[in-house]
């Protein structure tokens, strides 16, 4: 038996009997962000239902509708500071739900349910991606890492890759339509394992979280423009607008990735430890060298004291 087995068991039979709060009342603050997180998972169980019904348009809404409340519940939690184990394993839950899930039977009930085993296996294995990089995610919270390294993520984040995925649908909204062609469905579901293999990658992506940190004045007005508008292009052109921020997304990843490299090379340099070989500069003067007829004695020029 591995003696490690019995001190592990102790530890996590003492986790089970933790309590979720260590206080008799939780502060309402702490409850507001988990009410978003339900909000959104709502949306996503919907979505399903939507997306069963053959109602893509509003299963394809529900989810856009969870990814902006999945933005909005983490900053909620900082800025309350109401952050908590509990909020996060139920983020992971509803991120699982939401975005591994729900775009994975909007995708099969649009177009790959003509392709059958073929066409579930890749749904399938986008929501197995999803699933393992959500949990790749909760073990790498507690590692400490440099703060600029809190601006990418490992992979492609989930609510992301989401609604990159759904890319062929859209451009079929759009008038190219995929399922009339049996090579386009061959392109439908290649890509659709790209997106999942990019998630359980280690390419870092940009997140933007420290974006919230500290805003200059002069483009508070710029950003709250930029929203709007943004908000008004997705209700009035969805599925352009979608598209639109998905090649765009798409495209940035190489720009994050070499800004990333950058700045890790940045802090290697900074970080780079004087080399071990490398003596300070004394300033005592060398010893003579031996004489040349008795190479193993040396000889001391310094003054000697005399005998008294």
């Amino acid at each position: 038996m591995d003696p490690l087995m019995p001190g592990i068991e102790k530890e996590m039979s003492r986790r089970r009997r933790r309590r979720l709060f260590s206080q008799q009342r939780v502060p309402v603050r702490m409850l507001v962000p988990n009410f978003f997180t339900l909000l959104g998972l709502c949306a996503g169980l919907t979505s399903i239902r939507m997306s069963i019904e053959e109602r893509w348009d509003v299963a394809l809404a529900a989810i856009v509708f969870a990814a902006m409340l999945d933005g909005i519940d983490g900053r909620v939690a900082r800025l309350l500071k109401a952050q908590s184990r509990f909020g996060a394993e139920l983020d992971s839950l509803a991120d699982f739900v939401n975005f591994g899930v729900a775009p994975a039977i909007l995708l099969f009930t649009w177009g790959l349910v003509d392709i059958k085993s073929i066409g579930w296996i890749c749904v399938m294995m986008f929501a197995l991606a999803s699933a393992m990089r959500l949990a790749r995610f909760n073990v790498a919270v507690d590692e400490e890492k440099p703060k600029w390294q809190s601006n990418f993520f490992t992979g492609m984040p989930t609510p992301a890759a989401a609604i990159v995925v759904l890319l062929p649908f859209y451009l079929a909204k759009l008038g190219l339509d995929a399922n009339d062609s049996r090579i386009a469905m061959s392109v439908v579901l290649v890509y659709t394992m790209l997106i999942a293999v990019m998630m359980v990658s280690t390419i870092p992506t940009y997140s933007g979280k420290l974006m919230g940190e500290r805003i200059r004045r002069e483009w508070v007005l710029p950003i709250f423009i930029v929203a709007v508008g943004l908000v008004a292009c997705l209700l009035t052109f969805p599925y352009e607008t979608l598209a639109i921020v998905s090649l765009a997304y798409l495209a940035l990843i190489p720009l994050g990735w070499r800004r990333y490299n950058a700045k890790e090379r940045e802090s290697a340099d900074t970080a780079a430890p004087m080399p071990a070989n490398t003596a300070p500069a004394s300033t005592t003067p060398p010893a003579a060298a031996p004489a040349s007829g008795d190479p193993g004695r040396v000889i001391d020029m310094r003054s000697v004291e005399p005998k008294r």
